[in-house]
């Protein structure tokens, strides 16, 4: 039993005495590898630092080749550059010596010149400014009828061509217009179906018509014409709501005074909304846009006004095209023309409420709604009391002539007519010195014959102003008349 202990502790023994030599073997090997590595580690860096080192050396050899090459190159060119200004300042002297001989050559000369000039004054006996102004009287002289003719040809030329590419615009945009004639009237008659709405519409007592005239404003003539009633008032509006209201009261059989107001106050709604359309549709037709309602309102109203027996929104309309058609021909804004002639009349639609020329109510009216300057400018200046400064205004101006002057846009009685024609030449033979005078082409122009003997040719220039300023003055046309003023001196001799 204690043998086998014994046993079992030497063997224990022997166990742990092997295991303690193996590894102290084992540590020994591994200490003896590790030292191997380091060892070839500090080789391995050995290495690379020389290598580094040769290489910075090499690097550094290379960067001293390459600065002693750069400062080779810099010194080449800085001898290069010492050359070149070494022969700049040899050439600067050489042209300074240049321009030294140069300028004495020119001084010499300037003596010469004026050694010569001297002998030429002596020999001559004038000096430099007169012989210049001797040449130069001598020139003109030779020269003056020429330039006067070619003068007097190129003005020729200049106001024949104008005249005849003027007519060309005129008669171009005149043939593609026309317009109807309205008869001009300030009388409305509406047929009555039977004598008994008359009475109806009389009342009891003249009650209704009483009613009519006070809400209208219109005076209703009822005895006068058998079986129509007479609407008569110098606006033309009151005039139309009258006929609308009374037909509606026709149509309807209840006349009384409420019921009067009643429909008078509707009619002037459909009227207003129709003086309303009329002016959108006129603008429509024309082709402008953004004119401000209050100016369409004023148009429209045009359409029941009447000048001369022209109804006045056609009129307008007419020149609009007419402008449109020429100012797109001379170059000028197609687009304010349109609209100034459109708008030239509007003064009239409010001439019986405010007082002023319809061409200056019609300009402020554009002002206050805010047109533009040149609109504003091109109505008040389509009539000769104000002087066109835009080319807008002088073609509407124009146009407002051709549509008055057209034949049978206008319609006069005979009796104006006639009158008229007189008045021309009573105001022609009004003035001294004149021995006939004779209104032709339908008042369109007076000739007017001068008695040589007591009217010169610049007196006759001057008569021909102030009747024209007369006329002007003193009487109301549509249009331009013409004031053409004859003076013809004769000689006569007998041979015996």
């Amino acid at each position: 039993m204690i043998e086998g202990i014994i046993a079992a502790v030497i063997g224990v023994a022997f166990g742990v005495g092997g295991t303690v030599t193996y590894e102290k073997r084992r540590a020994a090997v591994a200490k003896r590898s590790a030292d191997q590595e380091v060892l070839k580690a500090q080789t391995r860096a050995s290495d690379i630092v020389l290598k580094a080192k040769d290489e910075a050396i090499a690097l550094e050899n290379e960067r001293r080749k390459e600065w002693k090459r750069t400062e080779n190159r810099l010194a080449d060119r800085e001898v290069h550059l010492d050359k070149k200004i070494d022969e700049i300042d040899k050439r600067t002297e050489k042209l300074r010596i240049q321009e030294d001989e140069v300028e004495s050559l020119k001084s010499e000369i300037r003596e010469v010149r004026t050694r010569q000039q001297e002998k030429l004054e002596k020999i001559a006996k004038l000096s430099k400014s007169d012989a210049a102004d001797k040449l130069m009287q001598m020139t003109e002289r030779d020269i003056k009828n020429d330039l006067t003719n070619l003068v007097a040809k190129l003005q020729q030329d200049a106001a024949d061509e104008a005249e005849e590419r003027a007519q060309m615009i005129i008669v171009t945009a005149m043939e593609r217009m026309s317009s109807e004639v309205t008869a001009e009237r300030t009388v409305t008659a509406i047929k009555l179906t039977d004598d008994e709405m008359k009475g109806r519409i009389i009342g009891k007592e003249g009650r209704n018509i009483q009613a009519l005239q006070r809400a209208t404003g219109v005076d209703i003539l009822v005895d006068d014409t058998p079986g129509m009633i007479v609407l008569s008032s110098f606006d033309p509006i009151r005039r139309q709501v009258a006929r609308l209201s009374l037909e509606q009261l026709m149509k309807d059989g209840r006349i009384h005074p409420g019921r009067i107001e009643e429909v008078v106050a509707k009619s002037e709604k459909q009227l207003e909304k129709e003086v309303i359309r009329a002016g959108e549709d006129a603008a429509r037709e024309v082709g402008v846009t953004g004119i401000p309602r209050e100016m369409l309102q004023l148009l429209g109203e045009l359409k029941y006004r009447t000048s001369y027996g022209q109804n006045v929104l056609l009129h307008s309309t007419e020149m609009a095209h007419l402008s449109g058609l020429i100012a797109e021909e001379i170059g000028a804004d197609v687009r304010t023309t349109k609209i100034a002639t459109l708008l030239h009349d509007v003064g009239k639609a409010v001439s019986h409420k405010m007082e002023g020329k319809h061409h200056h109510v019609g300009a402020e009216l554009a002002r206050k709604y805010g047109m533009k300057e040149d609109v504003v400018h091109a109505i008040e200046a389509h009539h000769d009391d104000i002087e066109a400064t835009t080319p807008e205004a002088l073609v509407v101006r124009v146009c407002d002539a051709l549509s008055a002057a057209r034949p049978g846009a206008r319609n006069i009685s005979a009796e104006n007519f006639v009158e008229r024609m007189r008045d021309l030449e009573n105001i022609a033979v009004s003035f001294d010195g004149i021995d006939k005078a004779y209104a032709i082409s339908a008042g369109r122009e007076v000739r007017v014959i001068v008695s040589p003997k007591h009217v010169d040719d610049l007196s006759a220039i001057k008569l021909a102003r102030d009747i024209a300023t007369k006329i002007e003055s003193t009487m109301q046309y549509p249009g331009t008349i013409k004031v053409n003023v004859i003076r013809e001196t004769r000689a006569i001799e007998f041979a015996k």
